[in-house]
């Protein structure tokens, strides 16, 4: 799928049905800007990509276990200038879900969400107010469960309007044309989530940043809210504040769990931290991406950004943070291959790391990344691999030594919740697992533990009945 060149003279007539199509959607300028940036990237026949021969590895960054803690008072005064903000606005579709992520039960009949608002909670009982501020960054996918859930169990927390960023939409792009997507059979599919480097602009657009400024916030620490580890860490956050920098990125050492997820950077043309995601390496990089001792920093998707320092940066940059674009080809209709190719421009929330002038990056330990992605990642979760903190914190065990158990399990069988949980109606103790694997249906006891290097494999379609007991080494039916 090629993507023809237009020059930078045409873009303001080229962009021109963009805007009328996001503007008759109600959606702001700062939308449309950002949008923009990223559409002019396309036009002027940039990729996106970031070739290794133009950055070198990240290297020696401060270690947040070497930070002391600030005093009670220091804490709570930086709490009530911080807000700390989840990222939800995923469904989960790739689990087989069609509600927000985050409502997914992960321990007893808690979910990820009645965990983050018992972080809150408890935060706010050890300052004796309303402080730190929540926010949740949700789509118009996740909103309305998002709200009746909170409601129901956490009303103390306030109506929507108190805590809700409503993440925008972007325009699908003809691949052959440039021009607008059309599908009149399901119009929701002419447009796309922009990825979460939207945030930049739904702060802008919203009035949310400027109201955030004026009532005395100065920091925001945002997060995936399927990251139950990312807690609001007064020692971090007292560090990012003495520091001066407008813009922190924690990273951890990847392992080969995560060696196909975005690294650290530094491009070598200015010094600056870069973030590169896998589909801005070009493919004869894939090695080289792919090599966790020479790339060693993972990004966690947990930043700390200066909310003064973001709002001089969207007006030094007409309304914007230019982010790389990420260009992903698709159909209009993912489900039907026939139908009209597209080109779907996103960003990275991450990616503003190169936007900021004396941005800087902090290792953290790997019990601050817990994502769930996939159903490996939340069965891992609700194993004894992971521990619940009094904080209500989410943690790889410490036994574990920073390295979560590898699990690769069928992937037909086991790709949605349902089948996992057909598969696995009882959560194996995992904390001495170092891998499993299964191949064919099986049925996961009471009282089962893994241990070390495990293969299931099962070639009939009865499941195999695993019994209470310790496994370990390969286990096959009959």
């Amino acid at each position: 799928m090629s993507v023809p060149t237009r020059t930078p003279e045409s873009l303001e007539s080229s962009f021109a049905p963009f805007r009328e199509k996001m503007q008759a959607a109600g959606l702001s300028e700062s939308a449309i800007r950002a949008f923009r940036g990223s559409y002019a990237a396309l036009l002027a026949g940039e990729t996106g990509m970031i070739p290794e021969s133009t950055i070198a590895p990240a290297k020696d960054l401060p270690h947040a276990d070497s930070l002391t803690p600030p005093d009670a008072g220091r804490a709570s005064q930086l709490l009530k200038q911080t807000v700390l903000l989840k990222l939800n606005g995923g469904l989960g579709t790739g689990m087989g879900l069609e509600k927000a992520k985050s409502l997914l039960p992960v321990r007893g009949g808690d979910t990820f969400l009645d965990l983050i608002a018992r972080q809150i909670l408890r935060l706010r009982s050890q300052t004796g107010g309303e402080v730190p501020m929540f926010m949740l960054m949700n789509s118009f996918s996740t909103s309305a469960d998002t709200a009746e859930h909170l409601a129901a169990r956490f009303p103390q927390l306030g109506g929507r309007e108190t805590w809700e960023l409503m993440q925008n939409k972007v325009p699908k792009v003809l691949a052959d044309s440039l021009q607008p997507a059309t599908w009149p059979a399901q119009p929701d599919q002419e447009w796309c989530p922009p990825g979460h480097g939207d945030i930049y602009a739904c702060l802008a657009g919203s009035g949310w940043l400027d109201r955030l400024l004026g009532s005395g916030l100065r920091y925001v620490f945002v997060s995936n809210s399927d990251n139950l580890g990312a807690t609001l860490d007064p020692a971090i956050l007292a560090w990012f504040a003495d520091s001066g920098m407008p813009f922190v990125m924690e990273v951890t050492r990847r392992t080969e769990s995560d060696k196909k997820g975005g690294h650290l950077a530094v491009r070598l043309r200015d010094g600056r931290f870069l973030l590169r995601e896998s589909a801005q390496c070009p493919k004869d990089d894939e090695a080289h991406f792919q090599n966790i001792d020479l790339h060693r920093y993972f990004n966690t998707n947990n930043l700390w950004i200066d909310l003064q320092a973001l709002k001089s940066a969207l007006q030094a940059n007409d309304g914007l943070i230019p982010l790389p674009p990420i260009m992903n080809k698709k159909t209009v209709d993912p489900r039907d291959s026939s139908s009209p190719a597209v080109i779907q421009l996103e960003t990275a929330m991450g990616a503003a790391i190169e936007c900021f002038p004396g941005a800087g990056a902090i290792e953290v330990p790997r019990i601050r990344f817990a994502p769930v992605k996939t159903t490996g990642d939340l069965l891992a979760v609700r194993s004894d691999a992971y521990e619940l903190t009094e904080d209500f914190c989410l943690r790889l065990h410490p036994d574990r030594n920073g390295t979560p158990p590898l699990l690769n399990l069928d992937a037909k069988l086991c790709k949605l919740v349902d089948g996992l949980e057909k598969n696995f109606p009882h959560t194996p103790g995992l904390l001495h697992c170092q891998s499993l694997k299964t191949t064919g249906p099986v049925e996961c006891g009471e009282g089962v533990v893994f241990k070390g290097d495990v293969v299931i494999e099962n070639a009939s379609a009865t499941p195999l009945t695993i019994p209470a007991g310790v496994h370990e080494g390969r286990i096959a039916a009959g």
